[in-house]
């Protein structure tokens, strides 16, 4: 489809809309609408914010179809009652915490900059250990993992089912989401959590809320120079490659299946780019940008860089399993 004048000017205003969200969200205007229409006179001495404010925000929002406006009242559209108010289970509005941060905005500022140099300019950025970013991804991104988590452990059910023991490792695990929902589908399994410390501290609430505290440990530390103990049925590299340059997966890759039982498992969660057009499958190329300005070398991966590292590293090609999201479950056999 060709692009026009006027997408030009929405991309140049974007950040507006993504702005409206992220304040509906932080000002607690979606939970408050979640009890009925309400005008922006009643609503602001609830939310303790100014009358003027209330009503141009809550224009704003109807503008970008987040709620409506009938009269002087506003109520919320389907969409944001289901996924934007906070005790419904479908909740996604934490993610505002992820997808919007100050840490991605802060970082994308510099994009000019990370292009000139090819790699981030930041003094503080995704490799720093124990960046304080990771926190709030552990906190707030269980939502989006669950159904991934799911899709994996679905493929590697046959398998899993039946082995007496299922020994998992999950490699800068953040919420942890992966491997607990894996131990949930198989009774037999444990999990090796490992992260940094200010991150496990999340993680460890995760597998108490998903009911596997019992049979979840904590390994603390960086993923290429902690001692990984071992050995593991599985390994779960989720969404964390894209942080580094094939050379370093290859490393990665490499160091994991020296800790991997053979028929063992390694799986890979995360955005993968194919041979089609970017304009065809954009969200990989877009995070690579992220990756840009965060990282020194980091970018999405394609399944054909994946399966040389695998190789590599003595296993076999990996299976494709996609998702409802852009990420992809990689799945491959140790020997």
């Amino acid at each position: 489809m060709t692009l026009t004048r006027r997408d030009i000017n929405d991309m140049m205003q974007a950040y507006k809309k993504t702005s409206l969200l992220r304040t509906g969200v932080e000002l607690g205007v979606f939970d408050a609408l979640a009890a009925g229409p309400a005008t922006a006179g009643g609503l602001a001495p609830k939310l303790g914010i100014h009358p003027r404010g209330a009503r141009i925000l809550l224009d704003a929002l109807t503008a970008i179809r987040l709620t409506d406006r009938t009269g002087e009242h506003f109520s919320l559209t389907p969409a944001a009652a289901d996924h934007l108010v906070s005790t419904r289970p479908d909740y996604l509005g934490g993610m505002v915490k992820v997808m919007s941060s100050d840490w991605e905005w802060d970082a994308l500022r510099d994009l000019s900059a990370a292009v000139r140099e090819g790699g981030t300019v930041l003094d503080v950025h995704a490799e720093t250990p124990e960046y304080s970013y990771w926190e709030d991804f552990a906190a707030y991104a269980t939502k989006v993992a669950q159904p991934t988590a799911e899709v994996m452990a679905e493929a590697l059910a046959p398998w899993a089912k039946e082995r007496a023991e299922l020994d998992i490792l999950d490699v800068a695990c953040g919420h942890g989401v992966y491997g607990y929902t894996l131990a949930q589908h198989n009774p037999q399994a444990t999990v090796t959590s490992l992260d940094w410390p200010n991150v496990l501290a999340v993680t460890e609430k995760h597998a108490e809320r998903l009911g596997v505290r019992d049979r979840a440990s904590f390994l603390p530390g960086d993923m290429f120079t902690t001692d990984l103990g071992g050995p593991y049925d599985v390994a779960l590299l989720t969404n964390v490659t894209h942080h580094f340059s094939e050379e370093r997966v290859h490393e990665l890759v490499k160091r994991l299946g020296s800790v991997v039982k053979q028929g063992g498992r390694l799986v890979i969660v995360g955005f993968t780019t194919g041979d089609e057009s970017p304009a065809l499958d954009p969200a990989p190329y877009l995070f690579s940008v992220l990756m840009l300005v965060w990282t020194f070398e980091g970018e999405s991966h394609s399944v054909a860089a994946y399966n040389r590292a695998l190789a590599a590293a003595g296993f076999g090609p990996a299976t494709v399993h996609p998702t409802d999201l852009p990420f992809r479950v990689l799945v491959a056999e140790k020997g």
